[in-house]
């Protein structure tokens, strides 16, 4: 009897939880296909781009192929490369290797787990990149290499966006700022009234004050307007009519799908693949989509293992032809901790504010890096 063939594009948080999870099932073949080789906790971004020496490389970029050495070489293939087309109607999915020619590789159930990537990590607003998402291409060793250059050598830092990215980025700087002894100056600009927006005020009013005791200037309800770059030197502008000196820009706003390869009937007005409650996509009977990449807001890391596991239980569901079915709901609740540098931070758990000591124990300790293996592994 021929495997069951499952194509999982994307092998970041939801598309490894679920291969992982159909690979239990006897007859399945999964081919994972995904640009880098490496996968990247960028969970941990804001101190591994701040802080070189603060974890070792091969903490933070595990190998994919690895991961799946358990299993039978027969019902793993991975494929590092580029995802370019689907056909529906034929069941194939298009694929350019990082190495050797395009091919077409059949599915009988395709999972879409590409995820999304940021204007800081593509680089296109200021012409490099500090990579806060995995790049779409085998090279984030080295983005983040680079990326730890220009930090360490710059002496004016201007930081757009304060979601927690920002917010976290901001701490982490400073912290190297206080203990190197610099006169570097970081400087937070954000667009609401307050930093972290998504928290209750005592979270918001709790960041607030330790970015200040921190030293970092936060400029609030003004948004970045523009930023033009002259040799090293940048000019902010602002929607107030300021303008900002720096040496480095970074934006931590703006998040992009990864959607190029995606049927368009698949695709929201703005880019994400419509899905339903089961995690099935919208107008198809075989394909299931997890993660940063549908049109659940809530684009966080806990919401994608929730979706991966529900998005798993139905294929396996349909694979089998029997097995209860299960539906995801992101509700509105939001559990979050934020990391200030490694002191402390703030957050929203189980609807409270965290004391900033409890940040640090929980996140701010080393950003759950120590997790990092368990869960490419499928163990987490």
């Amino acid at each position: 009897m021929a495997p069951v063939n499952v194509v999982i594009v994307g092998a970041s948080y939801a598309g490894l939880s679920i291969a992982h999870s159909v690979l239990e099932l006897p007859e399945v073949k999964v081919v994972l296909i995904n640009p880098a080789t490496t996968f990247f906790w960028n969970i941990a971004a804001p101190r591994i781009v701040a802080k070189a020496k603060a974890f070792k490389p091969e903490q933070y970029l595990l190998s994919i192929a690895d991961a799946f050495n358990k299993y039978p070489a027969e019902n793993i293939e991975f494929i590092p490369g580029t995802a370019t087309a689907v056909d529906v109607a034929a069941k194939t999915i298009s694929v350019t290797p990082n190495e050797g020619d395009a091919r077409s590789v059949s599915y009988d159930h395709l999972v879409i787990a590409s995820g999304s990537t940021t204007t800081s990590t593509t680089g296109e607003i200021t012409g490099f990149s500090i990579p806060f998402k995995q790049s779409n291409r085998d090279d984030v060793k080295q983005l983040i290499e680079a990326a730890q250059q220009k930090i360490a050598t710059a002496k004016e830092i201007v930081i757009g966006g304060a979601g927690p990215i920002g917010v976290e980025l901001a701490g982490e700087l400073a912290d190297v700022v206080e203990q190197s002894g610099s006169a570097a100056t970081i400087t937070l600009v954000s667009a609401t009234d307050r930093v972290l927006p998504m928290l209750k005020s005592s979270g918001s009013s709790a960041a607030s004050k330790m970015l200040k005791q921190k030293n970092v200037k936060v400029v609030t309800s003004t948004r970045v307007t523009g930023a033009e770059a002259s040799g090293d030197a940048w000019t902010v502008s602002l929607d107030n009519g300021d303008k900002l000196s720096a040496d480095l820009y970074i934006p931590t706003t703006g998040v992009i799908p990864n959607n190029s390869f995606i049927p368009e009937q698949f695709l929201d007005k703005e880019g994400w693949v419509k899905v339903d409650k089961e995690m099935r996509v919208e107008s198809s009977k075989n394909i299931y989509a997890a993660g940063d990449i549908t049109n659940n807001s809530m684009r966080l890391s806990f919401k994608a293992a929730e979706q991966a596991s529900v998005a798993a239980n139905n294929l396996k569901a349909d694979i089998l032809g029997k097995g209860e079915r299960k539906n995801f709901d992101q509700g509105e609740s939001i559990m979050m901790v934020v990391p200030i540098g490694a002191s402390g931070g703030t957050g929203l758990v189980f609807g409270f504010t965290p004391f900033s000591f409890m940040v640090k124990m929980i996140k701010g300790k080393d950003y759950f890096i120590s997790k990092a293996a368990s869960m490419v592994a499928g163990k987490a």
